[in-house]
């Protein structure tokens, strides 16, 4: 969406569902059946008369919503839903190891085995599938050894793998048995040497070897432990050229040849037991050999005849055959090839990889503790989904732990006796082109057991059984009338199958569609078919074209607040249809008079009228929304003081003139003040307190009545001033004086202290710092005079 629609959008108040449409009118569906396929929320209106003027017939189609605001009712309206069905639903097996006895086919570990969907286009049907671990469930479990040369040591401990084994998986179950299959390598250059003696004997001249072969199956699955040890034991090395190994070619062969092998719908586990690397599809070239592997089983004699013709397996092709027939493989190779059967490990589901000692004796841990690692996570797969359909899973686990996605398909951590549940969707976009069932099945990885689920698809609404073969509405019975519409025969077009092909284009026709022969055909705004206007559809669904020239619309009348017809009608033709207490071109005139009624209750104050719930006062010294403002005006109050003083008293300025400019109001007199109504007995009512030329109050109350009389109720009772008493105020002037001429005598009194004590302070200060001789008196002078001669020597 570009800018400048966005913009429009905004304006017109649409939101961008509506400018890009819906699935429904996107469809273009021209009959019930197309029309439900269209998406989930998609309806069909069955009404005959449901179409207007110039309307295509796919405008029956549309959301449940949409159809009941054109006019459809919810019973005209075709809107079939999917459903689910449960047909088997056998209880989970509940036992102990100690229990009774079961056969495996006996025992039930996922819940229900069977279900039955209708499936709607679009929509979900979701269903639980729980998935119990039971106890003490069978095991099969098929050795499969490289014997190649460099697995000599090996096969001397895998001699008494089979009692060993048996005893440690007893404490797993009681239903055991094991198989022994080996390979080496294809028998043709460059993998063997293909000279006479070395097909005696690939191994040196001192040793003494088996010849080289494909894969060769040993033992089938036995319980007795004690027939695997004694076969084992028999077996002999062999040998090849290069370090990889023809293991796919066996593994193939295990997983297609159930009946050689002795395979039961239990657990299955392959151990796939080597010390080096494996040859894959395209290898074979290396010999000549160029046709891809057939995934059949070519087991003559329990050996694999068609080695020097198949070509190797590809990783995928392994994938596929190993979870058709539900087999868990465990890779126990040596520390070297870890990384490279982890790599596999991650391309085949249920697979796990232990590491292989040197001399394989560490075998049985390696086996037990793979085991428990794949039967401790469940994770669900399904076949393959027909077109259109899609699956989701959401895991419920242990301890409430929820997924979903491609992690909602597993729960790890399981133990036996642990119920998990899935939740399971299946939603189909539209219909298979057969119209036919399919079914699908889901099941857990490496088990048996699986969920077995009929699709069936909702391409036709149930009107659809009703149609009525060459109904004569339908043109003369040029069509079949279903689901209150026509689905015209082939080459016959129209509303009612009421053209052929071949007229479409005719001006005879187009003529017909025309108002006038100014106008253009339909008015621009629809296709001429059959000499009938059929209106084009709008991006936006609410939108319309209609009329018998799709000259109408319902979205180019006025506007108002951009909202169409003012959001409070319809528009039909380009005109608004008003809702009730609304006019005006654009239902923009509200004719509900309550947003005009002032504080007194009265319309407008009884000084304007409401127009389109607006006041326009009347009287221009009042404004405001209810004509309840007068800024010039005086108060209630001050404005009947006259009035009511010359009333009630015969006083004030108008008590001459009170007859003729006071009779717009009736007077009621009460003694006194509290006797005057309170707000609580009327509502609207302003009290009054005003003063005479006595300087007396008077009470008043003022209101005006919903008949526009206004009534005043007035208190007899006054309140004057009394005069003033002479001897308090005389004697509190007298005290006022005394007490203020002893206040400035004390504070006079207060301020020669403060001086007082200064000035004796300055004086003591001084006197310490006076200097004074007491040897002289500096004003003293001797009575003794004492002359010298001058002529005196001293003799």
């Amino acid at each position: 969406m570009d800018v400048r629609l966005l913009l429009i959008s905004l304006l017109l108040g649409l939101s961008r569902a509506q400018l890009d449409g819906n699935e429904c009118t996107k469809a273009s569906a021209q009959s019930c059946g197309e029309c439900i396929q269209a998406g989930e929320k998609c309806g069909w209106c069955i009404d005959k008369d449901f179409l207007k003027q110039g309307e295509q017939k796919s405008t029956r189609c549309d959301e449940i919503e949409a159809l009941i605001k054109k006019g459809c009712s919810e019973a005209s309206i075709e809107n079939p839903r999917g459903t689910v069905s449960v047909n088997k639903n056998q209880s989970l097996t509940d036992r102990t190891k100690d229990g009774v006895k079961l056969k495996p086919d006996q025992i039930t570990q996922i819940q229900p085995q069977k279900l039955t969907l209708n499936l709607r286009s679009g929509e979900a049907q979701t269903f639980n599938l729980i998935f119990k671990r039971a106890e003490d469930y069978p095991i099969d479990l098929y050795y499969l050894m490289d014997l190649s040369y460099s697995m000599k040591d090996d096969l001397e401990n895998v001699k008494n793998l089979g009692t060993d084994l048996m005893a440690e998986m007893q404490k797993i179950t009681s239903d055991f048995r094991i198989g022994f299959g080996s390979f080496v390598e294809k028998t043709v250059m460059p993998y063997i040497s293909t000279t006479p003696a070395k097909l005696l004997n690939p191994c040196t001249s001192d040793q003494n070897c088996t010849s080289p072969f494909s894969y060769k199956n040993v033992l089938s699955l036995t319980s007795q432990g004690s027939q695997f040890n004694n076969l084992v034991s028999k077996q002999q090395i062999s040998g090849n050229l290069d370090s990889p190994e023809g293991g796919f070619d066996a593994i193939m062969q295990v997983a297609v040849c159930p009946n050689q092998i002795g395979w039961r719908n239990v657990t299955r586990l392959l151990v796939f037991s080597t010390d080096a690397g494996f040859h894959f599809a395209g290898d074979g070239k290396l010999g000549g050999i160029v046709l891809p592997n057939d995934g059949k089983c070519h087991l003559q004699d329990n050996m694999y005849t068609m080695s020097h013709y198949y070509d190797y397996p590809s990783i995928a092709h392994l994938v596929q055959k190993l979870s058709e027939n539900n087999i868990q493989t465990i890779f126990a190779v040596t520390e070297e090839f870890q990384p490279v059967y982890q790599e596999l490990k991650n391309l085949i589901p249920k697979s796990a990889v232990g590491t292989l000692s040197s001399d394989s004796g560490n075998v049985i841990k390696l086996i037990i503790d793979a085991y428990n690692s794949l039967s401790s996570e469940i994770i669900l797969e399904n076949s393959r989904l027909p077109e259109g359909v899609s699956i989701s899973y959401i895991s419920h686990c242990k301890n409430g732990v929820s997924d979903k996605g491609e992690n909602g398909r597993k729960c790890s951590n399981i133990s036996i006796g642990d119920q998990v549940m899935f939740e399971v969707a299946i939603t189909a976009k539209g219909c298979p082109s057969n119209g036919k069932s399919e079914t699908i099945k889901i099941k857990p990885q490496g088990f048996t057991e699986e969920v077995e689920i009929v699709l069936n698809f909702i391409c036709e609404c149930a009107c659809h059984k009703e149609g009525i073969p060459n109904s004569p509405v339908c043109h003369f019975g040029n069509g079949t009338l279903e689901c209150g519409a026509c689905r015209c025969n082939e080459g016959r077009i129209g509303r009612v199958c009421e053209c052929s092909k071949d007229e479409v284009r005719t001006d005879d026709l187009d003529a017909n569609c025309r108002m006038d022969n100014g106008t253009d055909i339909c008015n621009n705004n629809g296709d001429c078919v059959c000499g009938a206007c059929e209106c084009k559809k709008r991006d936006n669904p609410e939108e319309r074209y209609s009329g018998k020239f799709c000259e109408c619309d319902n979205f180019n009348c006025d506007r108002s607040n951009n909202k169409l017809c003012g959001g409070h009608g319809r528009c039909e033709c380009r005109k608004c249809i008003c809702e009730a207490n609304y006019t005006g071109s654009a239902c923009d005139c509200s004719l509900d008079t309550s947003t005009c009624l002032a504080s007194n209750k009265q319309i407008c104050n009884g000084r304007g009228t409401c127009e389109c719930g607006t006041c326009k006062c009347t009287d221009l010294k009042f404004q405001g929304p209810t004509c309840e403002i007068c800024p010039t005006c005086p108060g209630v109050c001050t404005e009947h003081k006259d009035c009511v003083q010359c009333q009630a008293f015969g006083t004030g300025e108008k008590k001459d003139t009170c007859k003729e400019q006071c009779n717009k109001f009736i007077l009621v007199k009460k003694k006194k003040k509290e006797e005057l109504p309170q707000p609580n007995d009327q509502p609207y009512i302003n009290h009054c307190k005003e003063r005479d030329a006595n300087d007396c109050w008077f009470f008043f109350t003022y209101a005006t009545k919903n008949d526009s009389t206004v009534e005043v109720h007035v208190a007899e009772e006054l309140e004057c001033p009394s005069g003033p008493d002479i001897i308090p105020i005389v004697a509190g002037v007298v005290a006022g004086i005394v007490l203020i001429g002893l206040a400035l005598l004390l504070i006079w009194k207060l301020l020669m202290i403060i001086h007082d004590r200064r000035e004796f302070a300055k004086f003591e200060k001084e006197k310490m710092n006076a200097r004074w001789d007491a040897g002289e008196n500096p004003i003293y002078k001797s009575a003794v005079t004492t002359v010298v001669n001058p002529k005196y020597e001293g003799k």
